[in-house]
């Protein structure tokens, strides 16, 4: 059974409260499993065991980290803002906890002999609604690096606001499909558009793209460059410690489930059944069955989230940022395009009877062709095989550039030292 906005706006105060109380416990007991699940699993993948100590299979090891920080020192460096400084982890960690109240976990049920929606609260705009409050931390983040008088905090603060916002820009051109497809904006309306076909499946380029930035936007491996520790120590949160570090990693786990509901919610058919169960069971669908179906399909993101973590390397800097403005970005306007095109055609009436519907058809074909011109990117590009060997004028009280070796960049272990002897060393052993 399909929930429409209609449901909303009609429960008491005290089934409000009790919604509230529940996402709210919802995202924290989220938090803890997935910081000894990602423990766990990159154990898992370097052949270590993982926290395996502190309660049944360590699952109270989180805990355990939570209640050190809470009791360890809270230090505020002198050269900082005091008033900003403390309040820069509460703007970062409040929105991660506001973004849950449109997000739909279910049909509507008997809650408490009550019958209301499985969702806080929707509204026409609410994706737009999550992008706005999402948008939000970003200041937190800069006014943490900021305010905390020191340069690598400040340059972190820098490097993820301009990281999350031009990755803000490629998720919100990837969902505009999503709203065209839908014909809405309000959530509950997206999962009831997708009774029979994903928009994971047939907007196959924006779920890409949306995945991508989602990764990006969240500051998570391969893309943590705010918290580069080679460069920046640890980044926006360098001089934070105690509870107000707490925070800050609080709200980079519970953003990693935001934006996992959201992509679940826009592209994975939200608590729908998956793999058409309910075309098997026709109960699969109603009570509190489909929670078990979302909670399934948010897992499954966040363990990319760990996996990728545990395979990849972080990526440089400008590489990353050009990746999100010359590819992410321009691909992301030529399949608005498309899409805009396809419905058009459609309502226009340009399709025959027999042709229009193979409409999902062509829109995963041309999402197929661009989805590739993405993945060429990642590509090796050719080097030249005639290297120039010049070597660079040194600069005033610097140092030469030392040439590259011939035939590029050696690979593989490194050759071994030989050490030539000395006149006076070939005589003493000569004897």
């Amino acid at each position: 059974m399909n929930v429409s906005l209609g449901a909303f706006g009609n429960d008491p105060w005290w089934v409000i409260g009790l919604k509230t109380l529940l996402i709210f416990l919802f995202l924290v007991l989220l938090t803890l499993f997935n910081i000894w699940w990602e423990r766990r699993v990159v154990a898992r993948m370097q052949h270590r065991i993982g926290p395996n100590v502190h309660g049944p299979f360590g699952l109270l090891q989180s805990l355990a980290d939570g209640v050190k920080l809470a009791f360890k020192e809270d230090l505020i460096p002198k050269a900082a803002d005091k008033v900003v400084f403390v309040l820069a982890p509460v703007i970062v960690v409040v929105p991660a906890f506001v973004t849950f109240s449109v997000i739909p976990f279910g049909p509507e049920v008997s809650f408490f002999g009550h019958r209301t929606p499985l969702q806080l609260t929707d509204m026409p705009v609410a994706v737009l609604f999550v992008m706005a409050i999402a948008s939000i931390g970003i200041y937190g983040i800069v006014l943490g690096g900021w305010s905390s008088g020191s340069t690598y905090s400040l340059l972190g603060g820098l490097r993820s606001s301009a990281q999350m916002i031009s990755y803000e820009v490629a998720m919100g051109l990837a969902l505009v499909a999503v709203f065209m497809y839908a014909g809405s904006m309000s959530t509950s309306e997206i999962v009831a558009a997708q009774g029979d076909l994903w928009f994971g499946l047939a907007l196959l380029p924006s779920f890409v793209i949306y995945t991508i930035a989602m990764v990006g936007e969240t500051n998570r491996a391969p893309f943590d460059l705010p918290e580069a520790e080679g460069e920046l120590v640890g980044g926006f949160h360098t001089e934070y410690s105690s509870l107000k570090f707490a925070l800050f990693f609080l709200a980079e786990y519970i953003n990693m489930a935001t934006v996992s509901a959201l992509a679940t919610t826009l592209f994975l058919g939200g608590w729908h059944a998956p793999f058409w169960i309910d075309h098997v069971w026709a109960g699969a669908n109603e009570g509190y069955w489909p929670v078990l179906w979302f909670f399934g399909k948010v897992l499954f993101f966040i363990f990319i989230f760990i996996w990728l973590r545990g395979s990849l390397p972080r990526l440089r800097y400008d590489q990353f940022m050009a990746f999100g403005w010359k590819r992410l970005i321009p691909i992301s306007l030529v399949w608005i395009v498309a899409v805009a095109t396809m419905r058009v055609a459609r309502n226009e009436g340009v399709f025959t009877e027999g042709f229009g519907q193979n409409q999902e058809f062509w829109l995963i074909l041309v999402g197929v062709v661009l989805v590739a011109a993405l993945v060429v990117y990642f590509l090796p590009e050719g080097t030249d095989e005639t290297p120039s060997t010049t070597v660079a004028a040194p600069r005033a009280g610097g140092f030469p550039v030392p040439p590259m070796p011939a035939g590029g960049a050696v690979q593989g272990a490194a050759a071994p030292l030989v050490f030539r002897s000395s006149p006076v060393d070939q005589e003493v052993s000569n004897g």
